[in-house]
């Protein structure tokens, strides 16, 4: 089984066992203030969203859409992260983020222990309507990542208070197999919480397909 997010903060005395519901996360830090919070916090990784600023300079972000500015840069996020022992992970809401993302991460690269997890998109899942990231083009951006980067590969998907949300189908997960079925990095399949008890035999054949 890959661990290498978990062996990297038991190395550091962060966390003791090896059981990943131990690691804790901030989300969505997607601003100065959020940032400098989580940094100061307990969590082990800190995830926060990608795109590209939709005005002059158009560098990468960090927003969730359908915000379109922010008042951090990823660069500057960078900068602050790797003067810690944060884990990262960097949500990519559309393919044009990717490529200026990844030559700013160069630097991080060169930490091969810190852990990277890179997620997208990249199908349509239960009542989604975003359209998904390209997978052959986000694949072919992402491949020559370190080996030990994980790649965490998702469903776009809708919820409706109310209403009998539907789970993921056996098409999905049977689609998401094949296009995860070849990748040489470790994988994670983030997926909505809601709707895990309606989807509980799909998702477990799905994680049984592979050791990654």
């Amino acid at each position: 089984m890959w661990d290498t997010t978990l062996q990297y903060f038991r190395s550091r005395s962060l966390l003791t066992g090896s059981d990943a519901v131990q690691l804790k996360w901030s989300h969505a830090v997607n601003s100065r203030n959020a940032l400098v919070q989580a940094l100061s916090g307990p969590s082990h990784m800190i995830e926060a969203d990608v795109i590209i600023r939709d005005h002059d300079p158009m560098e990468p972000i960090m927003a969730h859409p359908p915000d379109t500015d922010s008042d951090i840069t990823l660069k500057e996020w960078l900068e602050k992260v790797k003067m810690t022992s944060k884990g990262i992970k960097l949500d990519f809401k559309s393919l044009e983020a990717v490529s200026p993302s990844l030559a700013l991460l160069e630097d991080l690269l060169a930490e091969p222990e810190r852990p990277l997890w890179i997620n997208a998109d990249i199908l349509s899942g239960p009542s989604g309507r975003t359209a998904p990231v390209d997978f052959q083009a986000f694949l072919s951006l992402v491949s020559s990542l370190p080996a030990q980067t994980v790649l965490s590969l998702g469903w776009t998907t809708g919820w409706t208070v109310g209403t009998n949300n539907p789970g993921y189908s056996w098409d999905m997960v049977h689609a998401m197999e094949e296009k995860s079925r070849d990748l040489k990095h470790p994988v994670t399949f983030p997926v909505r919480a809601a709707l895990l008890a309606q989807s509980f035999f799909q998702l477990s054949w799905l994680l049984q397909q592979s050791d990654r």
